[in-house]
């Protein structure tokens, strides 16, 4: 009787087993899920079949044809490149709107200040200042045009204006004797003895060379992160990246069981595989952010081209009225280095200008001011930037834990067993590898070459490095110069305001090997024809010693 029981029962547990395995093998839920996914595929088995065809899932009985894995794997890349546009959304946003927000301000900054300028001197000097007005024209076309990227010397600059205004004042001051060019000329060789506008030129040389230098570099900052982020977003899927990630988020589909998502460990390696040259791209990330943190700075302080722009009229016309006030001993003094000109006679005006260019500067009450530029502050606008490049660090290193969680592509819980571990639906034990390239050698789900870094993303960090180096020199005071083959023989530095040795283009490019190195190694064509004789005198001195040996016979 016993042994009947146990015979009943065996075969109840074998029916059991039975009705489930049948269960197991109904395709049902895989039909449902790919047209839930918009697959339209010409035919998805009812029951498993064998899977000897399959080439990335498990070959075992399946629910899925060839068709169904090859249009899975084309999904996988897609669905990847999508996520990870998706993901570095925000950030290129960050950057785009920052940038455009930081240049609409510095430019509409030139313009009022040029226009507030323009407009005081007019109410206050003017007929001799309508009359100069293109120095002063001169001086923020040039202002712009540093800030635009072009190839000024900021300081040459600067010093030029001085030296121009000396020369309209000076012809003004002394409008009842000749002032000729060369005359002119001589009275600038005496400027630092004349000192006609007092310590304001000096003074505002270092503040708008500093301010200048942190506030382009700064927005050029923003363009190469936003530059670089763009680029690096734009995935390529290699061959094995599509694999494993195909086996991750489909094959659960040809097993049956399409709503069980990936173990947590087990997307990490597969993503980090997939990313592994963005990862690499992070270190230099991180110094980048931490450089533009650090101009940042000085935008908020003593390099703030606000402060330094909004009351430049009120310093230049300080410097005017310097030398209007001290017009007779500066005019002597020039006068006694240049010698006495000669007298006007009476086609000039015997009283001169002076006169007339009497009137004393009253800059803008501040209710009269413009209007700040673009609607803000420099101050709002650095506070807002400096809290999202902050949220920008370690972007690229991060991405596949933030692309592994519940909401996205992995189950929950790094610990579960019910999620897909690469065969079926169990914990998942191997290990979590590293981020970078090196890392990947030993990842057990995705094969990459370490040996083949991505060019792209090798580009991306070299422009990083590079940038990064102008920030911390622009944070510092120094500007890098990087000579336009337009400038033949020009070395300096564009608003450098060096304190120590400036930088050269050798320190942010890797070095070239030196001439004399390639000479060891070989001759190089391109040099050695300029080292030796040409071919008419080695004949010429052929034949002669020729001659010679014949005549000594």
């Amino acid at each position: 009787m016993l042994r009947l029981e146990m015979l009943v029962y065996t075969f109840s547990a074998l029916c059991i087993a039975a009705k489930a395995e049948l269960k197991a093998r109904n395709c049902s839920e895989t039909r449902e899920a790919c047209v839930a996914r918009g697959f339209s595929f010409t035919h998805v088995p009812l029951q498993e079949i064998p899977g000897e065809h399959l080439r990335v899932c498990p070959q075992g009985n399946t629910c899925c044809s060839q068709e169904m894995e090859d249009a899975f794997g084309q999904r996988s890349k897609q669905e990847f490149g999508d996520l990870v546009d998706e993901m570095s959304h925000t950030l290129r946003s960050m950057f785009v709107s920052r940038h455009q927000k930081f240049d609409e301000f510095f430019l509409e900054l030139l313009e009022n200040t040029e226009r507030s300028l323009n407009e005081m001197f007019k109410r206050t000097y003017g007929k001799p200042y309508m009359q100069n007005a293109e120095v002063f024209e001169n001086l923020f076309a040039e202002l712009k045009r540093y800030y635009t990227g072009g190839n000024v010397n900021l300081e040459e600059m600067l010093n030029d204006f001085w030296s121009r205004l000396l020369e309209r004042m000076f012809t003004l001051l002394n409008s009842q004797y000749v002032i000729t060019e060369d005359y002119l000329e001589c009275v600038s060789k005496y400027t630092d003895q004349l000192k006609p506008f007092g310590d304001v030129p000096r003074k505002l040389k270092a503040q708008v060379t500093r301010a200048f230098i942190a506030a382009r570099t700064f927005v050029q900052g923003l363009s190469v992160g936003r530059e670089v982020a763009q680029r690096v977003s734009k995935v390529s899927s290699t061959p094995a990246c599509m694999r494993a990630l195909t086996k991750m988020s489909y094959c659960p589909f040809c097993q049956g069981m399409p709503a069980v998502k990936p173990c947590k460990n087990y997307c990490l390696n597969v993503i980090k595989g997939c990313l592994a040259n963005q990862a690499d791209l992070d270190p230099e990330w991180n110094h980048y952010i931490d450089a533009m943190l650090l101009v940042a700075l000085r935008l908020e302080g003593p390099f703030n081209i606000e402060s330094v722009m909004d009351p430049i009229d009120v310093k230049i016309s300080d410097a005017i009225m310097n030398m209007q006030d001290n017009s007779a001993q500066v005019s002597y003094k020039a006068f006694q280095g240049c010698g006495q000109p000669k007298p006007a006679g009476m086609t000039r005006s015997a009283r001169g200008v002076p006169d007339v260019f009497n009137a004393r500067f009253r800059p803008y009450n501040p209710d009269e001011r413009p209007t700040t530029a673009a609607g803000t502050s420099l101050d709002r606008l650095v506070v807002d930037i400096k809290e999202k490049l902050k949220q920008s660090k370690r972007f690229w290193s991060s991405l596949p834990e933030e692309m592994c969680v519940d909401t996205r592509l992995a189950a929950g819980n790094a610990t579960d067993d019910q999620c897909w571990n690469g065969h079926t639906k169990g914990r998942y034990f191997p290990e979590v590898v590293l981020d970078g390239l090196t890392n990947q050698l030993n990842n057990p789900e995705v094969n990459v070459d370490i040996t083949r870094p991505d060019t792209l993303i090798r580009q991306q960090i070299m422009a990083l490095r590079v940038m990064t180096n102008k920030l911390k020199n622009a944070y510092n005071g120094n500007d890098i110069y990087f000579q336009d083959s337009s400038d033949e023989g020009s070395g300096s530095g564009s608003g450098s305001g060096c304190t120590e040795a400036c930088p050269t283009e050798a320190d942010v490019a890797p070095p070239e090997a030196p001439a004399v190195e390639a000479d060891r190694r070989g001759p190089v064509e391109s040099s050695s024809s300029s080292l030796l004789p040409p071919m008419g005198l080695l004949t010429t001195l052929a034949l002669s010693a020729l001659v010679l040996q014949i005549h000594w016979r």
